[in-house]
């Protein structure tokens, strides 16, 4: 019988997969652009494929912004904006649906052209499947955190924008992951050591220090207490309470920043003490050493950047930056895991 597989690792397969995942990235950060500009909701429809044309004469353009105009957003927030402001918040979340069609059509052809060439190792097939489906979920879960805020909200709904930023980290773990694992063919031995338990601790760390922080955005929350380390002169916010317990863990200003805050503290004592201990550690390879310095270094300036963004108001640039590096931190800590497996 023909083998399905030409061999146990492929440098083109993990190409196209390291590909796919940076135009995720891509695609978060601009998300987080769309966010910060309040362009989420300008674009009220959902039209998978007719939508990735744009208005093209004033007719149209008239037409979206007409629209525009029905939502909650506009009549109590954006009452004053005339056709030139609409046009700019339309072009963020146009350019956010398009890298989402982007990244299907980037991952969808190759699969395809992969799978009939056989060149895909077996044991990382069901992976690419399950991506395939998780992308097309991804476009479902994102038109339904729109909708959240089309009718009763001036906003979408925090949890709604914690669960689309949770997918697209998914689909980059997973992507890099398979990418590395593509690229590096399967481990002759797979290591039994500690430090499997403390990397993973550490990229579910990151994981949900980051839908703490999604729920700071959707709150608008970073607008408040913009004083560090204390809020309003306080070590405790006053207002930490919400009207119930749900609305203290995802719809309160106050308690949703404090979480982040804490989650912070959290990480960046344990990226510390990951980074020393890999740099002391005889146990592990100099790669995996150096990747664990890189964990250290990484959350560092993560911390500098989420202080300056807090104290200086959240601006657009330094908000995409605090989420670029919340990837790049997420990029550092899955690449340790993955590398401290291995023999």
């Amino acid at each position: 019988m023909t083998s399905f597989l030409r061999s146990d690792r492929s440098t083109p397969v993990a190409i196209w997969l390291f590909i796919t995942a940076v135009l995720v990235v891509a695609m978060v950060v601009v998300g987080g652009a769309t966010r910060l500009t309040g362009s989420g909701l300008s674009i009220t429809e959902w039209r998978p494929v007719t939508g990735v044309i744009p208005p093209l004469s004033d007719a149209g353009w008239q037409a979206e912004f007409a629209k525009y105009r029905q939502i909650p957003q506009y009549r109590l927030l954006n009452e004053s904006m005339g056709l030139a402001g609409f046009q700019q918040i339309y072009w963020w979340e146009w350019t956010h649906r398009l890298l989402g069609r982007l990244v299907g059509a980037v991952f969808a052809v190759p699969f395809v052209i992969f799978l009939i060439r056989r060149q895909i190792p077996r044991r990382l097939v069901w992976r690419c499947w399950a991506m395939l489906g998780l992308g097309a979920l991804q476009g479902a879960i994102g038109w339904w955190m729109v909708s959240s805020g089309l009718a009763d909200r001036v906003y979408v709904a925090p949890e709604r924008l914690a669960i689309h930023l949770a997918m697209a980290l998914i689909l980059f773990v997973l992507l890099f992951w398979t990418g590395l694992d593509a690229y590096a063919g399967q481990p002759r031995q797979e290591s039994v050591s500690p430090w499997r338990t403390w990397s993973w601790l550490f990229v579910a760390g990151v994981f949900f220090q980051s839908l703490l922080g999604a729920l700071v955005a959707g709150n608008q929350a970073g607008l408040v207490y913009e004083d560090f380390p204390f809020f309003n002169g306080a070590f405790w916010p006053a207002d930490y309470l919400g009207k119930s317990l749900w609305a203290t863990l995802a719809h309160n200003q106050a308690s949703v920043q404090l979480h982040h805050r804490l989650g912070a503290y959290a990480l960046f004592a344990l990226g510390i003490l990951i980074a020393a201990g890999a740099n002391r550690s005889a146990y592990l390879s100099r790669t995996a050493r150096s990747l664990g310095m890189l964990i250290g270094l990484a959350v560092v300036v993560q911390v500098i950047i989420g202080i300056s963004t807090l104290m200086s108001g959240v601006p657009v640039l330094l908000g995409v930056f605090h989420q670029l590096g919340a990837v790049m931190l997420l990029t550092a800590a899955t690449a340790f895991a993955w590398r401290v497996r291995r023999v």
